[in-house]
């Protein structure tokens, strides 16, 4: 390996496929936390070292070490739980970590405050559930994704069957895994150099994400990842193949143009029977092709602007040894979940929940973690995590639907009137993310109660509006692709971005800089109002900031930031 690579690339190559010295680490007792080489391989497990940062000054202080806890993230392809593994990981939040259970943004679960001497029993319990955490987060590929919409059960059914394909083709080989937190024992002479024969010594240069959806929703934003399959229908709802994208992440710094979010591309149309074949290739050349130099530019995304699709759609066929047809025609209409009652097989229904922000707790009034494990304890069901950080109750029997529907309203678990809530989105950010800048998931709520009084007045309580909000510019709950994004960039401050289209397939522009809540407000409030008097019958939110001319139409990928802060934008009325 050259000298010029990047540190953590040098941590992967030196740890003996992701064991480091974690095993060691568990043993020390006089810290929570581990040595810094390991917190980077720690990921490769599922798992982030965190501190409360609302502590650290008092516990400075008091000159004791931070507040260390891990979080852990499971591994859920497609996001589909039994009601025996809800209970389990509900179980093990309420033994090992801070008593409530997050639903992310990439359809699994966070557990929250789980200190180190507790992770090897934690982990052993998720192991008992037949879930794991492995590769949840690091550079290798992370849970892969899968529409939740409920309608369509046929065509649910081969995406979900995709998803959980593709996951296990690309999961980790290394048994460091079993052997750190399981106990499983290390085999000698083992044939090291095969240990990995997708991933190689050093994985990929940087984190990987696949989904899996079928038009017309795009729940999971397919145009923000770096590889997506969309599902080709015929005219019975059967899939007779699926459409490939590639190049798509949201993440970026402030004051670095060269960094920016990318809308992936569409390569072409696969076969169901080359779609693993294809996404082994994909990530063969972007471990290959990628920059390993400069973890701010080794996302797929720069390595298809810099090489070209073109170029890097030969390479894939190559590899792959199969044909990428011209894609097929398909029509997205959404990004959000169908909230209420659906029907489903089989004289069967399903149930999608609202869950604010993700976050499940017993409050005061909205005893969530309760009523859910009431639901769990007698469904034969399933539940469903949506990327729009929601839950799906499914396959609920026609006797239930009256006894569910009454937990969950009691819980305050079904959907809000407010649009804007339906809608929205934030990351944790604050207190436990240490990349954060500023509040997010705690401080969306009372935005959107200033922004629901706005919208209000002027008629558009019920409006479809996207917002999703995050504490940095990595965009962890995609609100580039938001039809009012928020990104913090410091505490209390966030940019304020417009424009998005409500079906995901076009990423918003940077209206205005470092507001703080009483400016947001301010600057929100006469483009609702312009919305409600001038709006064209069925005209979206982020289409009318566009033609209203409050923000131009955003460029892709470089073009990103192209005439931001010199476009003309109309004055505020």
């Amino acid at each position: 390996m050259t000298d010029e690579v990047s540190r953590n690339e040098r941590i992967k190559e030196a740890s003996d496929y992701l064991r480091g010295t974690l095993a060691e680490g568990l043993r020390e007792e006089i810290t929570g936390a581990i040595v810094e080489d390991d917190q980077q391989l720690v990921k490769f497990h599922g798992m982030y070292l965190q501190d409360d940062r609302d502590l650290r000054s008092e516990r400075s202080r008091k000159k004791m070490e931070k507040a260390f806890a891990f979080m852990i993230r499971v591994r859920i392809p497609g996001g589909v739980l039994s009601p025996a593994q809800w209970l389990a990981l509900d179980q093990v939040a309420r033994d090992y970590g801070n008593g409530g259970m997050r639903l992310t943004t990439r359809q699994t679960v966070q557990l929250h405050g789980i200190i180190k001497s507790n992770l090897k029993a934690t982990l052993k319990r998720i192991d008992a559930a037949l879930l794991n955490s492995i590769a949840a987060c690091g550079d290798v590929n992370r849970n892969v994704m899968c529409g939740a919409n409920p309608d369509q059960s046929q065509a649910y059914a081969a995406a979900i069957e995709l998803a959980r394909a593709v996951s296990d083709h690309l999961t980790p080989r290394t048994p460091a895994y079993r052997e750190i937190w399981l106990d499983g024992e290390r085999i000698a002479g083992g044939e090291d150099e095969v240990v990995e024969p997708i991933y190689g010594k050093t994985y990929l240069p940087r984190k990987f994400k696949i989904v899996v959806t079928v038009p017309p929703s795009n729940d999971v934003d397919v145009f923000a990842h770096d590889l997506g399959y969309i599902a080709i229908l015929d005219d019975k709802g059967s899939v007779t193949g699926w459409n490939v994208t590639a190049g798509g992440g949201m993440g970026m710094t402030h004051g670095e143009p060269d960094t920016y979010p990318r809308t992936a591309d569409v390569m072409g149309f696969c076969e169901t029977k080359d779609a693993v074949a294809i996404a082994e290739a994909v990530v063969t050349v972007q471990r290959d092709w990628g920059n390993r130099l400069n973890r701010k530019h080794a996302r797929l995304k720069y390595t298809i602007e810099d090489r070209g699709l073109d170029a890097f759609r030969a390479e894939v066929v190559r590899r792959a040894g199969v044909q990428l047809s011209p894609p097929q025609p398909f029509t997205f209409t959404s990004t959000g979940d169908r909230y209420g009652w659906s029907d489903g097989a089989n004289g069967r229904s399903h149930l999608t929940l609202y869950v604010e922000n993700g976050r499940l707790l017993d409050r005061a009034g909205a005893q969530q973690m309760s009523a859910l494990r009431q639901i769990a304890q007698n469904h034969d069901g399933d539940f469903r995590i949506t990327p729009n950080q929601n839950l799906i109750v499914a396959n609920i029997p026609a006797e239930r639907r009256t006894e569910i529907h009454w937990i969950a309203q009691e819980a305050g678990l079904l959907a809000p009137w407010s649009g804007l809530r339906r809608n929205s989105m934030a990351c944790v950010a604050l207190p436990t993310c240490g990349l954060a800048l500023a509040e997010s998931e705690r401080y969306l709520p009372d935005l959107m109660t200033a922004l629901d009084e706005k919208l209000a007045a002027h008629g558009l309580t019920a409006a479809d509006i996207v917002i999703r909000m995050t504490g940095c510019p990595n965009g962890c709950a995609r609100p580039y692709l938001a039809e009012i994004g928020l990104v913090g960039k410091g505490p209390g401050r966030y940019n304020l971005y417009l424009g998005a289209a409500y079906d995901g397939s076009r990423m918003n522009k940077l209206y205005a800089e470092d507001l703080e809540h009483g400016a947001l407000v301010a600057a929100l409030d006469p483009i609702f109002a312009a919305y409600a008097a001038e709006r064209q019958k069925g005209e979206r939110f982020g289409d009318f900031t566009i033609r209203a001319g409050f923000v131009a139409a955003t460029g892709n990928g470089r073009d990103f930031h192209a005439n931001v802060g010199n476009q003309t934008r109309r004055a505020a009325r």
